[in-house]
């Protein structure tokens, strides 16, 4: 598995190389009129401080808006009349598991276990070649994340539809959950996989601070399909 990452990122290394040229060529297209790079920067610099000093709050925006609005396409191209209560659902599970828990784990806890990560994700492709202990945390973070998707992420949002589409108590909510869960696991878990463990590879390789943006863009994608395969 390990030669696999270094013949990935041997691929990515010639792909970087033939894309140099392009953004030379890119660098010498015109820049912004002074006044609109002054409000960009002004408003954008805002922007980033807000989310550098609240990341939590700015996860759980982005993870809710993002989540409801590729459910709300979802619906466009089904053949019913729009769910608010459904959207509903990808808004609350979008803000707390999509946005806060997600940040907690992948960012301050895979920290923790996996030490080299904050060096892996600011190396170069060649420095990545040749750092044996990044690769194989690499490795473990993708089989780590799996068991996450796999083991929490589907029972939750099952735990999540059971609460805004039954009236099930306490107790009969989480027998609900389980029973849903396990009964669809053959047909989640090779979507789910196919689709997070090549995202998984990209999102653990780029430099910390582009990860859970990453993530947001391909689970924009994965919300679409998974809310249009719950709808059926």
């Amino acid at each position: 598995m390990v030669s696999s990452v270094c013949a990935v990122l041997a691929l990515a290394a010639a792909a970087n190389a033939k894309l140099a040229p392009i953004s030379s060529r890119v660098g010498a297209v015109r820049a912004p009129a002074p006044a609109a790079s002054k409000a960009l920067a002004t408003y954008g610099g805002g922007y980033n401080e807000w989310a550098k000093n609240n990341a939590n709050a700015n996860g759980m925006i982005l993870g809710a808006v993002k989540t409801a609005a590729a459910d709300f396409l979802a619906q466009l191209g089904g053949d019913g009349p729009f769910d608010l209560k459904r959207n509903m659902l990808f808004f609350a599970f979008g803000a707390i598991y999509l946005g806060a828990f997600q940040y907690w784990y992948q960012v301050n806890i895979f920290k923790k276990i996996f030490t080299a990560t904050e060096r892996w994700t600011s190396e170069s492709i060649g420095e990545k070649l040749k750092d044996g202990q990044g690769q194989l945390e690499l490795l473990g973070q993708m089989i780590l994340n799996a068991g996450v998707l796999m083991g929490i992420y589907l029972p939750t949002f099952y735990l999540f539809k059971a609460v805004f589409f039954s009236d099930c108590g306490p107790v009969s909510c989480f027998t609900d959950t389980w029973e849903k869960y396990t009964s669809s696991l053959a047909k989640d878990i090779p979507p789910l996989l196919q689709c997070w463990v090549p995202a998984d590879f990209v999102c653990f390789s780029v430099p910390l601070y582009l990860r859970i943006p990453i993530r947001h863009i391909v689970s924009f994608c994965w919300t679409i399909y998974f809310s249009y395969v719950q709808a059926k």
